[in-house]
């Protein structure tokens, strides 16, 4: 009765809500230009898949039984888990937010949740609500905290089949009942934004399950994303749809790619005026995988980072924790890299917008107020020359403010800089008009 009561309550609220145009509070507004300041956060893929070590798309991928899957949470003990190293190695990479996966594709979920029994607290062995423990501890070190939600489901009876999964079996296709999953979501979604504090963004995936329908699949978006501004209006609802930004949302992400890039064939979308994020891997998976040992180098990531900021963009960076419960220690020794990186240059990333000169292969720009911060990546040669419109009035070195020559022309100023000696990014500051 409990749960029939409040499914009404919800479907009642989410309808009022949803029949006006979606405008932000200011609790929300104010959220999101934290969010855009912070342009740095830590995304977490870890769930009973971690214990196949096959990536989070294990499930789907190898056409699996759904009950034997399930099995493994039998087995899930992550005795290793650490909340308070966890968020200290993401505070230390400096990050400012960490993106934890709630409930992935396969439906299991990390939470101790009263709206299934397949959780880390009910179905493992481990009975810890880790979700709580990360909370708790993000509260505590001034991370905040994003929940990871998926819409695609590959083993409730009650999800309508999508283009992915066709292979997994054991699930009854005569107990498909869209209002019965939608309502599911929704008391889950419910648990996330009262029982767990502050959440500053519910980060939606699993839209383009249906995106080849015959049909456009009705996901009642609008009434769910009232639900959650409701429930917490500082809370910034985004979704990984890979289309233009749809009502109701506050941020639009990029997956794999940076703005206006479109490498991984998923991010072809226009870009909006929404505070933007790119989330990338930090090796090739999502989820842990034992095989992909294939990090990329902390000059890669620091570069990336700098170019999501160039383009006034955040970059969401991903570590697969291993069934242990650990952060695999190359994960941590790059996050640990970067920390170190930024706690010297994070002025030139931290709160900065999109720079005047657009992103090239040999760097990048970024702007705080009057100060352009000339990222170098690449260089050859002892002059550089940038189309800026606006008229400079002092050229230096950003890591020991040493004086640097240049000349104002008609198209622009020619920096004469000489060699470049940092290999990961050497940074100009401009003092403009």
């Amino acid at each position: 009765m409990k749960k029939i009561v409040l499914s009404l309550l919800l479907v009642i609220v989410a309808t009022s809500l949803s029949a006006q145009a979606y405008v932000p509070t200011d609790e929300n507004i104010k959220s999101r230009e934290e969010f855009a300041e912070d342009r740095f956060g830590i995304f977490i893929h870890w769930g009973i898949y971690s214990m196949f070590a096959q990536g989070e798309w294990y499930l789907q991928n190898a056409g699996l039984n759904r009950d034997e899957y399930a099995k493994a949470a039998d087995a899930f003990y992550p005795h290793r888990f650490d909340a308070k190293e966890w968020v200290a190695a993401i505070k230390a990479s400096g990050a400012r937010y960490l993106c934890f996966t709630t409930r992935h594709h396969d439906s299991f979920s990390m939470w101790d949740t009263d709206e299934s029994d397949y959780n880390i607290v009910d179905a493992t062995p481990y009975g810890r609500d880790v979700l709580k423990e990360i909370a708790k501890e993000c509260k505590k070190q001034d991370i905040k905290l994003h929940l990871y939600y998926s819409h695609a489901d590959w083993s409730r009876d009650e999800y309508p089949r999508g283009r992915t999964a066709k292979m997994v079996t054991g699930r009854d296709s005569t107990k498909i009942n869209w209002p019965e999953y939608y309502d599911f979501m929704n008391r889950q979604i419910t648990e996330l934004l009262t029982d767990y504090g502050p959440v500053r963004a519910i980060w939606f995936d699993g839209w383009w399950d249906h995106d080849e329908d015959a049909t456009p699949f009705d996901w009642q978006l609008d009434e769910q994303y009232a639900l959650v501004h409701k429930l917490q209006p500082s809370c910034l609802v985004a979704n990984n749809h890979h289309q233009v930004p749809f009502e109701g949302e506050d941020i639009q992400i990029f997956e794999r790619d940076l703005p206006g890039e479109n490498t991984h064939g998923l991010s072809g979308q226009a870009i909006s005026r929404l505070p933007l994020e790119t989330c990338q891997t930090m090796n090739g998976m999502w989820g842990y995988k034992v095989i992909d040992q294939n990090y990329k180098s902390v000059e890669t990531l620091v570069r990336y980072l700098v170019s999501a900021a160039g383009k006034g963009a955040n970059l969401l960076l991903n570590v697969g924790p291993q069934p242990n419960g650990e952060l695999p220690a190359a994960a941590v020794e790059r996050m640990k890299a970067m920390g170190e990186w930024l706690a010297v240059n994070g002025e030139t990333i931290y709160g900065t917008v999109e720079g005047d000169i657009a992103q090239q292969a040999g760097g990048c720009t970024t702007r705080k107020g009057d100060r352009l911060f000339v990222h170098i990546f690449e260089f050859e040669g002892d002059k550089l020359i940038l189309p800026l419109e606006c008229e400079v009035v002092e050229a230096k070195t950003f890591a020991d403010g040493a004086k640097v020559d240049y000349t104002m022309t008609n198209g622009g100023i020619v920096l004469h800089i000489g060699e470049v000696k940092d290999s990961v990014d050497y940074i100009v500051e401009l003092r403009t008009k």
